[in-house]
């Protein structure tokens, strides 16, 4: 019987790569709220909008990299 999370983590860490994956995403779903349909369908319209948007050119694009950066920077005041 697995006393702490301790104990938990370091048997999750022996199991293969694809298990722990598995594992990690039960826990991770277990604590999401309820899915909402209505809120899937918002989501899908919005993605095939900027998708849209993107090949026709009409998104601004900016680099990861400059998101990241100006996110720490932010992050670090």
């Amino acid at each position: 019987m697995i006393h702490t999370i301790e104990d938990l983590a370091l048997g999750a860490i022996e199991l293969p790569p694809d298990q722990r994956l598995t594992l990690a995403n039960r826990i991770l779903a277990s604590i999401e709220p309820n899915e909402e349909p209505s809120i899937d369908v918002a989501w899908s319209i919005e993605i095939r909008e900027r998708i849209r948007k993107y090949d026709m050119g009409e998104a601004r694009c900016i680099p990861a990299s400059e998101v990241f950066a100006e996110i720490d920077q932010h992050l670090s005041r």
